[in-house]
Parts: C-alpha cells; sequence; structure tokens
C-alpha cells in the first residue's frame, strides 16, 4: 500500500469539471465526483455528454447543447472560487469551441485535461476533426494533458516515438503531458511526465492484473483536485497517481466487464481509533 498525503485543508477547494456521464459508475463525472471528494475538495460538475454504456464498452453517447454547458460553467465560475478545471469527453467540436472561449477568460485556472478519445472497450469517440480542434483548442490551454499510449498516437499520429509525439503536444504550449504507460508493453507500469526544457521524469509502478473502468478519470480529477490545494505540478502529478493506484488495487468487478476502481479505498484502511 503506497503513502499518500491526502490534503488537510479546513477549506474544500472547488474544481469545475466537465464531463461525460457513464451509467455505469465506473468513468466519467462520478468518477472525478468520487476522486475529488478523496482528495478533500468539492466537485461543480458540468455533464457535456450522454452516454450508454456499462462496464464492457461504450454503446453510444451524445454531445449536450454547447450553449447550456457554457452558461452552467460560467454560473459556477461567477459564483464559487474554482481552483482547478478538469476535462473529461467533450463529445462534439461545438463543445471544445465553447470550452475554448470559456478557459481563455479565466487564464488563471489549471486545466488538466484527459482527453477522452476512445474508451477502454474500444469505442471511438474521436473523429478527424474532433481531435484536430482538440489539438487546436484545448492542448494550448492545458496545464496537464494525461494521455494513454494510445491517445497520443492520435493526437500526434506524425510522430514516430512517444517521445516525439509528446514533444508535438508540449509546442502547441500544453505545459505538462502526463504519458500514463498502462497500454504499452511492459513489465512495469511506466508513467512519464514530459516539460518543456525539462528532463523526462519517469514513474514506476506494479503492474495489475485487470482491465480497468475509469482509471484515466479517476488519475486527472485527483491531479486536478491536488492541484487545487496549492501543490506543485510534481507533487499533485506523484499524490495522484498514487491515489489512483490505490483506487486499482482495491477495484472490484461489479458487472460482467472490467473492474472499476475503489476510489473510497481509504475509508477500509483508516485505523480505528
Amino acid at each position: 500500500m503506497q503513502d499518500i498525503d491526502f490534503p488537510d485543508n479546513p477549506k474544500r477547494p472547488v474544481v469545475l469539471c466537465l464531463s461525460g456521464l457513464d451509467p455505469s459508475g465506473g468513468a466519467g463525472i462520478q468518477a472525478d465526483i468520487e476522486a475529488l471528494f478523496s482528495a478533500g475538495c468539492h466537485c461543480a460538475p458540468v455533464i457535456t455528454a450522454l452516454t450508454v454504456q456499462d462496464s464492457r464498452n461504450v454503446i453510444e453517447s451524445q454531445a449536450c447543447d454547447p450553449a447550456l454547458i457554457v452558461r452552467q460553467a460560467r454560473a459556477v465560475l461567477e459564483d464559487l472560487p474554482v481552483k482547478a478545471v478538469k476535462l473529461g469527453l467533450a463529445g462534439s467540436v461545438g463543445m471544445l469551441e465553447v470550452i475554448h472561449t470559456l478557459l481563455r477568460d479565466y487564464p488563471q485556472l489549471p486545466v488538466i485535461a484527459d482527453p477522452v478519445l476512445k474508451a477502454s472497450g474500444g469505442h471511438d469517440f474521436g473523429s478527424k476533426g474532433l481531435i484536430e480542434a482538440y489539438r487546436n483548442l484545448i492542448l494550448p490551454l492545458a496545464t496537464v494533458i494525461t494521455p494513454n499510449s494510445e491517445e497520443l498516437d492520435q493526437l500526434a499520429n506524425t510522430s514516430d516515438s512517444n517521445d516525439a509525439a509528446a514533444s508535438e503536444l508540449l509546442d502547441t504550449g500544453c505545459r505538462h503531458v502526463l504519458l500514463t504507460g498502462t497500454h504499452l508493453n511492459e513489465e512495469q507500469v511506466i508513467n512519464r511526465l514530459y516539460t518543456q526544457h525539462s528532463p523526462v521524469k519517469r514513474y514506476t509502478w506494479p503492474r495489475l492484473p485487470e482491465v480497468y473502468h475509469g482509471s484515466g478519470c479517476t488519475l486527472a480529477a485527483s491531479l486536478a483536485g491536488f492541484l487545487a490545494h496549492g501543490v506543485t505540478v510534481h507533487e499533485a502529478v506523484l499524490q495522484a497517481q498514487q491515489y489512483t493506484w490505490n483506487a486499482l488495487d482495491n477495484a472490484d468487478r461489479p458487472g460482467l466487464g472490467q473492474f472499476m476502481p475503489n476510489r473510497a479505498w481509504w475509508a477500509r484502511h483508516t485505523p480505528e481509533q
């Protein structure tokens, strides 16, 4: 069991989450809420897309009305002291356009972008137009983007290596790329943090045996939560990985498909008073 320094902050920072709704509860906005609660934050959830999915795969998805979404987000931003923004499934180019405008109006907020382009079960969310819009509209405003290797290939499909692809994303203006290694053919999971003009930082984790539904959402949301507490990017990246690894290590299989992270794993391990 990895040690985690959960933030001790009497005032819960607010994180605005723009993510899709997963009715199975394994990923999407519910994953964000649970991960941020565990990080001692208040999640302000705005649902960008509705999906039909179970623990095995996504069957279909439908983007919500971008105009309604931006009104919801602005209502939150004008009322609550938002400290960070987490982006998940967008669902349409129109949604990316309004999110881009929204983020430009709040440049002081760290933005953690989980590029949900393909479901772990195989469903593809990322049309060519949506991927191009993501590169042009979201990456230049992102503090940290958290792709797996397949998503990295989609966002930088002309590069011939992961290092070159990450460098290509940094060249768009994105400040950090946290490449997760779960999809790579390595004995252990090696996550890599790329930062412009800095050495690559590697984090090695024991590879767990199952396939998990919602791991990327959990990582990105917890990372947003730790950043909302005001810690450095490097510390937030480490703490978010530790939290996520424990959530996966304590995962269960409630349905017929993939395992789902137990984002409240810490409740099982709280010492008795």
